[in-house]
Protein backbone atom coordinates (compact mmCIF):
# COMPACT_ATOMS: atom_id res chain seq x y z
CA UNK A 1 0.00 0.00 0.00
CA UNK A 2 1.45 3.18 -0.95
CA UNK A 3 0.79 6.95 0.29
CA UNK A 4 1.48 9.36 -2.65
CA UNK A 5 2.77 13.01 -0.87
CA UNK A 6 2.89 15.82 -3.14
CA UNK A 7 3.72 19.52 -1.28
CA UNK A 8 2.05 22.64 -3.58
CA UNK A 9 2.64 25.88 -3.22
CA UNK A 10 1.63 28.08 -6.11
CA UNK A 11 1.26 24.91 -8.67
CA UNK A 12 -1.88 26.28 -10.77
CA UNK A 13 -0.10 25.30 -14.38
CA UNK A 14 0.96 22.21 -12.91
CA UNK A 15 -1.06 20.21 -10.09
CA UNK A 16 -4.04 18.91 -12.04
CA UNK A 17 -1.77 16.90 -14.15
CA UNK A 18 0.47 15.31 -11.76
CA UNK A 19 -2.40 14.68 -9.40
CA UNK A 20 -4.63 13.10 -12.40
CA UNK A 21 -1.31 10.97 -13.04
CA UNK A 22 -1.14 8.97 -9.83
CA UNK A 23 -4.84 8.49 -9.37
CA UNK A 24 -5.75 5.90 -11.61
CA UNK A 25 -2.68 3.29 -10.48
CA UNK A 26 -4.27 0.43 -8.16
CA UNK A 27 -1.39 0.09 -5.71
CA UNK A 28 -1.63 3.86 -4.83
CA UNK A 29 -4.25 3.77 -1.40
CA UNK A 30 -4.25 7.63 -1.06
CA UNK A 31 -2.99 10.77 -2.60
CA UNK A 32 -2.46 13.60 0.14
CA UNK A 33 -1.62 16.87 -0.78
CA UNK A 34 -0.57 19.64 0.92
CA UNK A 35 -1.55 23.02 -0.38
CA UNK A 36 1.32 25.05 1.20
CA UNK A 37 -0.22 28.91 1.58
CA UNK A 38 -0.95 29.38 -2.37
CA UNK A 39 -1.94 32.52 -3.59
CA UNK A 40 -3.01 31.21 -7.20
CA UNK A 41 -5.80 29.11 -7.96
CA UNK A 42 -3.86 25.88 -6.85
CA UNK A 43 -6.81 25.23 -3.59
CA UNK A 44 -9.31 25.93 -6.24
CA UNK A 45 -8.14 23.34 -8.69
CA UNK A 46 -7.55 20.77 -5.50
CA UNK A 47 -11.40 20.76 -4.56
CA UNK A 48 -12.44 20.42 -7.95
CA UNK A 49 -9.82 17.22 -7.86
CA UNK A 50 -11.35 15.89 -4.65
CA UNK A 51 -14.96 16.36 -5.62
CA UNK A 52 -14.01 13.34 -8.56
CA UNK A 53 -10.77 11.45 -6.96
CA UNK A 54 -11.98 9.51 -4.00
CA UNK A 55 -8.68 9.03 -2.81
CA UNK A 56 -7.46 12.56 -2.70
CA UNK A 57 -6.73 13.88 0.65
CA UNK A 58 -5.99 17.80 0.92
CA UNK A 59 -4.36 19.22 4.02
CA UNK A 60 -2.85 23.11 4.41
CA UNK A 61 -0.27 24.77 6.07
CA UNK A 62 -1.29 27.22 8.23
CA UNK A 63 1.81 28.56 9.07
CA UNK A 64 5.85 28.07 8.48
CA UNK A 65 7.12 27.32 12.20
CA UNK A 66 10.82 28.27 12.59
CA UNK A 67 13.96 26.40 11.27
CA UNK A 68 11.91 24.72 8.23
CA UNK A 69 12.42 24.86 4.88
CA UNK A 70 8.80 25.16 3.25
CA UNK A 71 8.75 21.65 1.22
CA UNK A 72 10.28 19.60 4.21
CA UNK A 73 7.50 21.22 6.51
CA UNK A 74 4.80 20.39 4.10
CA UNK A 75 5.96 16.40 3.16
CA UNK A 76 6.46 15.68 6.80
CA UNK A 77 2.77 17.06 7.16
CA UNK A 78 1.47 14.48 4.52
CA UNK A 79 3.51 12.31 6.22
CA UNK A 80 2.04 12.19 9.10
CA UNK A 81 -1.37 11.25 8.57
CA UNK A 82 -0.13 8.76 5.70
CA UNK A 83 -1.53 5.26 5.89
CA UNK A 84 0.52 3.48 3.73
CA UNK A 85 3.16 1.26 4.25
CA UNK A 86 5.14 2.58 1.74
CA UNK A 87 5.76 6.50 1.55
CA UNK A 88 6.50 8.44 -2.28
CA UNK A 89 7.33 11.81 -1.95
CA UNK A 90 6.78 13.34 -5.36
CA UNK A 91 6.22 17.16 -6.82
CA UNK A 92 3.54 18.94 -8.39
CA UNK A 93 5.72 19.13 -11.56
CA UNK A 94 6.14 15.57 -12.31
CA UNK A 95 3.93 13.44 -14.50
CA UNK A 96 3.75 9.67 -13.67
CA UNK A 97 3.36 7.42 -16.89
CA UNK A 98 0.87 4.34 -16.04
CA UNK A 99 2.72 1.77 -13.93
CA UNK A 100 5.37 4.06 -12.14
CA UNK A 101 4.41 2.82 -9.13
CA UNK A 102 4.48 -0.46 -10.13
CA UNK A 103 7.95 -0.21 -11.67
CA UNK A 104 9.42 1.72 -8.49
CA UNK A 105 7.66 -1.36 -6.50
CA UNK A 106 9.55 -4.03 -8.48
CA UNK A 107 12.79 -2.73 -8.44
CA UNK A 108 12.42 -2.45 -4.56
CA UNK A 109 12.13 -5.60 -4.31
CA UNK A 110 14.25 -6.50 -7.28
CA UNK A 111 17.54 -4.73 -5.39
CA UNK A 112 16.25 -4.79 -1.93
CA UNK A 113 15.91 -1.11 -2.05
CA UNK A 114 14.44 0.41 1.16
CA UNK A 115 14.55 3.52 -0.67
CA UNK A 116 13.62 3.88 -4.62
CA UNK A 117 14.44 6.77 -6.59
CA UNK A 118 13.75 8.29 -10.19
CA UNK A 119 15.19 10.89 -12.08
CA UNK A 120 12.56 12.02 -14.69
CA UNK A 121 12.32 12.33 -17.71
CA UNK A 122 13.10 16.29 -18.53
CA UNK A 123 10.37 18.14 -21.00
CA UNK A 124 12.16 21.07 -22.51
CA UNK A 125 10.31 23.75 -23.81
CA UNK A 126 12.12 27.12 -24.52
CA UNK A 127 15.37 27.52 -25.67
CA UNK A 128 17.19 28.23 -22.41
CA UNK A 129 15.75 24.95 -21.08
CA UNK A 130 17.32 22.81 -23.80
CA UNK A 131 20.58 24.69 -23.32
CA UNK A 132 21.36 24.66 -20.18
CA UNK A 133 18.86 21.67 -18.65
CA UNK A 134 20.76 19.03 -20.28
CA UNK A 135 23.97 20.47 -19.71
CA UNK A 136 23.17 20.39 -15.73
CA UNK A 137 22.12 17.00 -15.53
CA UNK A 138 24.97 15.62 -17.34
CA UNK A 139 27.26 17.17 -14.58
CA UNK A 140 24.98 15.85 -11.89
CA UNK A 141 25.48 12.24 -13.81
CA UNK A 142 29.10 12.81 -13.40
CA UNK A 143 29.16 14.17 -9.62
CA UNK A 144 26.68 11.15 -8.24
CA UNK A 145 27.13 8.30 -10.69
CA UNK A 146 24.54 5.80 -10.44
CA UNK A 147 26.29 3.08 -9.73
CA UNK A 148 28.28 4.18 -6.99
CA UNK A 149 25.15 5.59 -5.32
CA UNK A 150 23.57 2.04 -5.81
CA UNK A 151 26.54 0.18 -4.19
CA UNK A 152 25.98 -0.61 -0.41
CA UNK A 153 29.92 -0.52 -0.44
CA UNK A 154 30.73 3.04 -1.42
CA UNK A 155 29.42 6.10 0.51
CA UNK A 156 27.85 8.15 -1.87
CA UNK A 157 24.07 8.66 -1.44
CA UNK A 158 21.83 10.97 -3.70
CA UNK A 159 17.69 10.64 -4.79
CA UNK A 160 15.72 12.95 -6.72
CA UNK A 161 12.64 14.49 -4.68
CA UNK A 162 10.50 14.51 -7.86
CA UNK A 163 10.16 10.53 -6.99
CA UNK A 164 11.46 9.39 -3.89
CA UNK A 165 9.74 6.02 -2.65
CA UNK A 166 10.47 5.14 1.01
CA UNK A 167 9.75 2.67 3.42
CA UNK A 168 7.57 3.88 5.84
CA UNK A 169 9.67 2.40 9.12
CA UNK A 170 12.25 3.27 7.55
CA UNK A 171 11.58 6.82 7.38
CA UNK A 172 10.70 7.30 11.18
CA UNK A 173 14.00 5.53 12.06
CA UNK A 174 16.13 7.79 10.30
CA UNK A 175 13.85 11.02 11.83
CA UNK A 176 11.91 11.58 8.73
CA UNK A 177 11.84 15.20 7.25
CA UNK A 178 12.18 16.24 10.87
CA UNK A 179 15.89 15.49 11.12
CA UNK A 180 16.46 17.30 7.75
CA UNK A 181 13.79 20.22 8.44
CA UNK A 182 16.32 23.14 7.46
CA UNK A 183 18.19 21.14 4.34
CA UNK A 184 17.13 23.05 1.32
CA UNK A 185 18.75 19.53 -0.78
CA UNK A 186 16.16 17.51 1.43
CA UNK A 187 16.21 14.86 -1.02
CA UNK A 188 19.72 14.38 -0.85
CA UNK A 189 20.06 14.75 2.94
CA UNK A 190 17.29 11.94 3.25
CA UNK A 191 19.18 9.81 1.31
CA UNK A 192 22.49 9.60 3.05
CA UNK A 193 20.70 9.32 6.40
CA UNK A 194 18.89 6.48 4.86
CA UNK A 195 22.32 4.95 3.27
CA UNK A 196 24.18 5.95 6.50
CA UNK A 197 22.13 3.73 8.45
CA UNK A 198 22.89 0.80 7.17
CA UNK A 199 20.32 0.65 4.25
CA UNK A 200 20.27 -0.08 0.68
CA UNK A 201 19.16 2.37 -1.80
CA UNK A 202 18.54 2.60 -5.55
CA UNK A 203 18.49 5.60 -7.86
CA UNK A 204 18.34 5.84 -11.69
CA UNK A 205 17.19 7.31 -14.64
CA UNK A 206 14.05 5.12 -16.38
CA UNK A 207 12.75 5.95 -19.56
CA UNK A 208 8.93 5.86 -19.93
CA UNK A 209 8.16 6.11 -16.13
CA UNK A 210 8.13 9.90 -14.86
CA UNK A 211 8.12 13.08 -16.93
CA UNK A 212 8.92 16.58 -15.70
CA UNK A 213 8.91 20.12 -16.77
CA UNK A 214 10.65 21.82 -13.79
CA UNK A 215 10.20 25.30 -15.11
CA UNK A 216 8.12 27.84 -17.35
CA UNK A 217 10.05 30.73 -17.36
CA UNK A 218 13.64 31.80 -17.32
CA UNK A 219 13.53 33.82 -14.14
CA UNK A 220 12.41 30.81 -12.21
CA UNK A 221 14.70 28.36 -14.27
CA UNK A 222 17.58 30.89 -12.72
CA UNK A 223 16.13 31.18 -9.25
CA UNK A 224 15.57 27.43 -8.79
CA UNK A 225 19.22 26.38 -10.35
CA UNK A 226 21.21 29.34 -8.89
CA UNK A 227 19.50 28.14 -5.67
CA UNK A 228 20.96 24.64 -5.17
CA UNK A 229 23.50 23.96 -8.08
CA UNK A 230 26.43 25.07 -6.16
CA UNK A 231 25.93 22.84 -2.87
CA UNK A 232 24.68 19.93 -5.35
CA UNK A 233 28.16 20.13 -7.09
CA UNK A 234 29.96 19.52 -4.26
CA UNK A 235 29.35 23.19 -1.93
CA UNK A 236 33.13 23.91 -1.96
CA UNK A 237 35.14 26.60 -4.66
CA UNK A 238 37.55 23.32 -5.62
CA UNK A 239 34.66 21.69 -6.79
CA UNK A 240 33.34 24.65 -8.44
CA UNK A 241 36.57 25.34 -10.36
CA UNK A 242 36.52 21.66 -11.19
CA UNK A 243 33.21 22.12 -12.73
CA UNK A 244 34.45 25.14 -14.89
CA UNK A 245 37.18 23.09 -16.31
CA UNK A 246 34.80 20.44 -17.28
CA UNK A 247 32.76 22.45 -18.97
CA UNK A 248 34.80 24.78 -20.50
CA UNK A 249 38.43 23.88 -22.87
CA UNK A 250 40.59 25.50 -20.56
CA UNK A 251 43.11 23.39 -21.07
CA UNK A 252 42.46 23.53 -24.80
CA UNK A 253 42.66 27.53 -24.95
CA UNK A 254 46.01 27.50 -22.52
CA UNK A 255 47.74 24.88 -24.91
CA UNK A 256 46.28 27.64 -28.04
CA UNK A 257 47.78 30.81 -26.10
CA UNK A 258 51.28 29.01 -25.81
CA UNK A 259 51.24 28.19 -29.21
CA UNK A 260 50.10 31.95 -30.15
CA UNK A 261 53.11 33.06 -27.98
CA UNK A 262 55.77 31.07 -29.23
CA UNK A 263 54.69 31.77 -32.84
CA UNK A 264 54.83 35.29 -31.74
CA UNK A 265 58.15 35.18 -30.80
CA UNK A 266 59.64 33.90 -33.51
CA UNK A 267 57.69 35.95 -35.84
CA UNK A 268 55.46 33.83 -37.16
CA UNK A 269 51.97 34.56 -38.33
CA UNK A 270 49.53 32.41 -37.11
CA UNK A 271 45.55 33.53 -37.80
CA UNK A 272 43.78 34.06 -34.92
CA UNK A 273 41.00 32.33 -36.91
CA UNK A 274 42.91 29.16 -36.48
CA UNK A 275 43.34 29.39 -33.05
CA UNK A 276 39.24 29.97 -32.76
CA UNK A 277 38.69 27.20 -34.50
CA UNK A 278 40.94 25.27 -32.76
CA UNK A 279 38.80 26.45 -29.88
CA UNK A 280 35.72 25.58 -31.07
CA UNK A 281 36.37 22.24 -32.43
CA UNK A 282 37.75 21.47 -28.78
CA UNK A 283 34.13 23.13 -27.22
CA UNK A 284 31.63 20.58 -29.57
CA UNK A 285 34.13 17.62 -28.69
CA UNK A 286 33.56 17.75 -25.05
CA UNK A 287 29.48 19.17 -26.13
CA UNK A 288 29.76 15.44 -28.13
CA UNK A 289 30.94 13.89 -25.19
CA UNK A 290 28.41 15.09 -22.80
CA UNK A 291 25.52 14.25 -25.25
CA UNK A 292 26.13 10.40 -25.39
CA UNK A 293 27.00 10.15 -21.55
CA UNK A 294 23.50 11.86 -20.34
CA UNK A 295 21.95 8.93 -18.11
CA UNK A 296 23.54 6.73 -21.41
CA UNK A 297 20.99 7.72 -23.53
CA UNK A 298 22.22 9.38 -26.47
CA UNK A 299 20.40 12.68 -27.57
CA UNK A 300 19.48 13.94 -31.33
CA UNK A 301 22.92 15.12 -32.90
CA UNK A 302 21.42 18.77 -33.24
CA UNK A 303 20.99 19.49 -29.80
CA UNK A 304 25.14 19.69 -29.84
CA UNK A 305 24.26 23.03 -30.95
CA UNK A 306 23.03 23.99 -27.77
CA UNK A 307 25.94 22.99 -25.65
CA UNK A 308 28.12 25.93 -26.06
CA UNK A 309 25.39 28.68 -24.65
CA UNK A 310 24.40 26.25 -22.26
CA UNK A 311 27.98 25.89 -20.65
CA UNK A 312 28.32 29.66 -20.52
CA UNK A 313 24.89 29.55 -18.85
CA UNK A 314 26.06 26.51 -16.31
CA UNK A 315 29.31 28.68 -15.32
CA UNK A 316 27.10 31.98 -14.73
CA UNK A 317 24.63 30.11 -12.69
CA UNK A 318 27.38 28.18 -10.66
CA UNK A 319 29.08 31.43 -10.12
CA UNK A 320 25.90 32.77 -9.13
CA UNK A 321 25.07 30.19 -6.96
CA UNK A 322 28.32 29.91 -5.50
CA UNK A 323 27.72 33.35 -3.89
CA UNK A 324 24.00 32.95 -3.03
CA UNK A 325 25.37 30.29 -0.83
CA UNK A 326 28.29 31.28 0.91
CA UNK A 327 27.66 35.22 0.74
CA UNK A 328 23.79 35.77 0.50
CA UNK A 329 20.49 34.24 1.20
CA UNK A 330 18.65 31.93 -0.83
CA UNK A 331 15.35 32.97 -2.12
CA UNK A 332 12.69 29.98 -3.46
CA UNK A 333 8.81 30.60 -3.91
CA UNK A 334 8.49 33.71 -2.38
CA UNK A 335 10.65 33.14 1.04
CA UNK A 336 14.27 33.53 2.04
CA UNK A 337 16.21 30.77 3.37
CA UNK A 338 19.85 29.90 4.87
CA UNK A 339 22.45 28.86 2.20
CA UNK A 340 21.95 25.30 0.90
CA UNK A 341 25.60 24.70 1.01
CA UNK A 342 24.59 23.35 4.72
CA UNK A 343 23.38 20.35 2.85
CA UNK A 344 26.73 19.62 2.49
CA UNK A 345 27.70 19.11 6.08
CA UNK A 346 27.15 15.48 6.41
CA UNK A 347 29.40 14.82 3.22
CA UNK A 348 32.43 12.84 4.43
CA UNK A 349 36.20 13.25 3.80
CA UNK A 350 36.23 10.63 1.28
CA UNK A 351 33.25 12.17 -0.69
CA UNK A 352 35.02 15.39 -1.08
CA UNK A 353 37.87 13.77 -2.43
CA UNK A 354 36.41 11.89 -5.01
Amino acid sequence: MVSVIIPARNEESSIARAVESVAPQSEIHEIIVVNDQSTDRTAAILGELAGRIPKLKIMNVDALPAGWVGKNYAVSLGASVAEGDWLLFTDADTCHMPGSVRHALADAVERGAVLVSYSPEQELGSYWERALIPIVYSRLTARFPFNRVNDPTAADAAANGQFLMILRDVYEKVGGHAAIADQVLEDLALARRVKGAGYRIYFTAPVGVIQTRMYRSFAAMWQGWTKNLYPLMGGTPRRAAAEIFAVFPVTEIVLATLIWWEAQSRHYHVPAWRLLLLLFAAWYIRGLKANYTLYGNPKPFSAIKYFIPGACLYAAALLCSWRKNTRGRVLWKGRSYAPAHSAMRGESKEQRKR
